[in-house]
């Protein structure tokens, strides 16, 4: 009967991010806007630290890395949400739901990895630059992005195989604008094992890599109070301080979304919590970290400078006739 149950399941109803439909056109133009501000700026990102020499070095090597978990992370939701807004369809079939679902746990893990890897980073830059370059070879940063990925893909794949085992007898509504784990258990009656799996494996690469960054934080600004001098200290944060913003930001949407008493759950919060660590943290990112970060700055205006140079000279070149 149970079996018979699930299979009747073949597709989920995606409510999205309101029912108010005179909002649809409104909700297409923004998050178009903003999906594609992600893509250009997580792109532009990428392409600046690998084309800049100068920014080859481990910490804008994890940044890039980022960089492209941002943009991956954004595209496993926002393209069909879009899709379903321009057709007026709210379904995602059940393959695809569980695929999206796969795809966002990984990126999703692999942020909160990559975002600790970057704190050791600052932290053994500040509070041990003598041996940087020993400690943070390229080695090393290659063996840490890896592990980064292969963590998140195994800790997807082990949610994403028992949600597979879920039976969905109760409904195919979806309180959301996406597949996520939360909905789904609330779909299901079988029993409760996953979210006993959440509570137990999932901290493994969100709370412990939280837990790390805040850790190595504290080292940073404890070594960075020790500086005698204004300037040494407010230079010395300031290579930090963007990624503090980041981790804030990201972090604490995630712990309000996941890690609150059931009695405080509300479905607009809800929504409005998703739409910030899925479209606007990412999109931010980039942003963040090129305005604070004065090697980026530079490193994206010399890269201007190149693109738009031909550009003038065309400009100024003298007209026959």
């Amino acid at each position: 009967m149970d079996q018979m149950n699930k299979t009747e399941v073949i597709e989920f109803v995606l409510l999205g991010v309101t029912e108010r439909a005179e909002l649809t056109g409104l909700l297409i133009i923004v998050f178009m806007a903003m999906y594609m501000i992600n893509l250009l700026g997580n792109g532009t990102m990428i392409l600046v630290i690998s084309g800049s020499s100068q920014l080859h070095s481990p910490m804008y090597f994890f940044l890039g890395n980022l960089s492209f978990v941002d943009m991956c992370f954004t595209s496993v939701t926002v393209p069909k949400m879009l899709s379903n807004l321009i057709s007026g369809k709210k379904t995602i079939s059940y393959s695809e739901c569980i695929t999206q679902l796969y795809f966002f746990m990984a990126f999703g893990s692999a942020d909160c990895v990559f975002l600790s890897i970057m704190a050791y980073d600052h932290y053994v830059a500040i509070c041990n630059p003598l041996q940087y370059i020993t400690i943070m070879n390229k080695k090393i940063c290659l063996s840490m992005s890896a592990a980064c990925f292969i963590i998140s893909i195994l800790n997807s794949l082990i949610h994403t195989l028992l949600v597979n085992r879920l039976f969905f007898c109760k409904s195919n509504i979806i309180e959301d604008f996406f597949c996520d784990l939360t909905p789904l258990f609330k779909l299901s009656c079988t029993d409760t094992v996953n979210e006993l799996v959440i509570f137990t494996v999932s901290p493994l690469v969100l709370i412990v890599p939280f837990l790390i960054t805040l850790i190595f934080h504290v080292f940073i600004i404890s070594t960075i109070l020790k500086i005698q001098s204004t300037g040494g200290r407010h230079k010395t944060f300031s290579t930090c301080s963007s990624h503090l913003i980041v981790v804030i930001i990201y972090y604490g949407t995630l712990i309000f979304m996941y890690f609150r008493p059931s009695s405080s759950y509300s479905l607009e919060k809800d929504k409005i919590t998703s739409v910030v660590y899925n479209v606007i943290s990412p999109m931010l990112n980039p942003f963040i970290y090129s305005l604070r970060t004065r090697e980026v700055k530079t490193a994206l205006k010399t890269a201007l400078q190149r693109i738009f140079s031909p550009i003038k000279r065309v400009e100024h070149l003298p007209r026959k006739g």
